[in-house]
């Protein structure tokens, strides 16, 4: 891994350099245990800690199939899915490991007692197999998480549509917490060059997943003066749903839950925001029965800030606790789009306010492969921004996953794999000086 490290660090490197660069027969990763699938039985999921299930180990490098590419990975960082797949929930990972390995003696590579983890990465081509012409070794990328087999027709017209659509890290191995990843080579995007690796690693996932959810016709389809409530705004998908939204001439109306994570929304522009925690709402009474009062008194407090309207469009994450309000307080005629459901999967409304106002629930989930690529095309023009604010070592993957874990983080948090020290990587000086106080406001927060 040293002359590994040596060739990306060198800056005269040529992709003849890489392709001859012995591969190692191991390296370190991130993983979580099979035989550990039942550790936290009968814990609520807020006991469970990921500080426990996720170990720093080293695994063998796997094949390199047709299609596919070997990256070292210089950077990565956590999703709400590497939280999911830490406390084996809402199942454990190995079914979906399981099911892949049936598929074809290829994918049976997957199948095995240990699961690296990780839906991000920033790095550089090592190694490409058969059948790859767009990548070579040397070349700088980033990751998307979309893994598709596209033998169906169902998956032509949308990627996610395809009946074998997984997420890569989550229901597939050899994931970007790691030293190196495997992906198939149409995950490959260019990494922003004017972004350091765990800048341009922290975007991936969350950015795509807010730009189909908000911005594609398969989400919301967010035009100009649209009314955007978002829940969770300064959070990992929050924060990039809030600037699509102001980029797109939209009005987000922020809803966070502290003092500090108000002021970040207005350093990335937004005006109208919501302190939930201050502002004491409640939108549940008890375990079984919600509050249409609160509900009444948060789409009033929407309407103040609006000069009178309601919501075009509700960004919808947090699913079990706020998706009785998210209906009830948007538009006549208005999107309800969600995606995760990070408070719980089952979801109770009042039809009333759907049906009879002509609303729509929109499913949402990751992106297609070219949504991907324009969300990651308008990080790399400088157009969105990444919103990193601190950042870990390998080693400390499980305190990392731990916070987003108990939502003591804002933005994204990254995680060095390769990269031995933060502010690598980047190569366009100019671009970034135009850009460097957004790129650091999380930080600096």
């Amino acid at each position: 891994m040293n002359e590994i490290l040596d060739a990306i660090l060198a800056p005269d490197s040529t992709p003849a350099d890489f392709a001859a660069l012995p591969l190692p027969s191991s390296y370190r990763a991130v993983t979580v245990h099979k035989d550990e699938a039942e550790m936290f039985d009968g814990l609520p999921s807020r006991e469970k800690d990921p500080r426990k299930s996720l170990h720093v180990e080293e695994v063998a490098v796997p094949e390199l199939g047709p299609g596919e590419a070997l990256v070292a990975v210089m950077a990565s960082s956590v999703n709400y899915n590497s939280v999911w797949t830490s406390i084996f929930e809402p199942v454990s990972t190995f079914a979906f490991l399981e099911r892949y390995g049936r598929l074809s003696p290829l994918a049976k590579r997957h199948d095995l007692p240990y699961h690296v983890i990780g839906s991000d990465l920033a790095g550089v081509v090592l190694r490409t197999g058969p059948g790859v012409n767009a990548w070579r070794p040397g070349d700088e990328v980033v990751a998307h998480c979309l893994s598709v087999e596209l033998e169906s027709a169902d998956g032509h017209d949308d990627t996610m549509l395809d009946p074998e659509q997984r997420i890569w890290g989550f229901e597939t191995n050899f994931g970007g917490l790691a030293e190196l990843a495997l992906v198939k080579s149409n995950q490959l995007m260019p990494k922003p060059a004017h972004l350091s690796w765990e800048e341009a690693a922290a975007p991936g996932l969350v950015n795509s997943t807010a730009y189909r959810q908000l911005v594609s016709r398969n989400g919301a389809g967010l035009k100009q003066g649209d009314n955007v409530l978002i829940w969770g705004a300064s959070g990992g998908l929050g924060s990039y749903a809030t600037q699509f939204a102001l980029a797109g001439g939209a009005t987000p109306i922020c809803v966070v839950s502290s003092a500090q994570k108000a002021e970040i929304c207005r350093r990335m522009g937004a005006e109208a925001i919501i302190d939930r925690s201050a502002e004491g709402y409640r939108f549940w009474k008890d375990e079984r029965a919600q509050d249409p009062r609160e509900w009444k008194r948060f789409g009033k407090r929407i309407r103040e800030l609006t000069g009178g309207e309601d919501v075009d469009i509700v960004f919808e994450h947090p699913g079990r606790e706020t998706f009785g309000a998210s209906v009830y307080v948007t538009r006549k005629g208005g999107t309800i789009v969600t995606c995760a459901s990070t408070s719980g999967y089952t979801h109770e409304y009042d039809n009333r306010y759907l049906w009879m106002s002509l609303k729509k629930i929109v499913g949402s989930h990751f992106a297609n492969y070219r949504e991907a690529w324009e969300a990651n095309r308008l990080v790399a023009k400088g157009k969105i921004h990444p919103t990193l604010s601190k950042t870990y070592r390998l080693h400390e993957t499980g305190q990392a996953a731990y916070d987003v874990h108990r939502n003591l983080h804002q933005g994204k948090v990254g995680v060095l794999a390769l990269a031995p020290d933060e502010g690598l990587g980047i190569r366009n000086e100019e671009l970034r000086s135009q850009h460097i106080d957004a790129i650091n406001r999380f930080r600096d927060a």
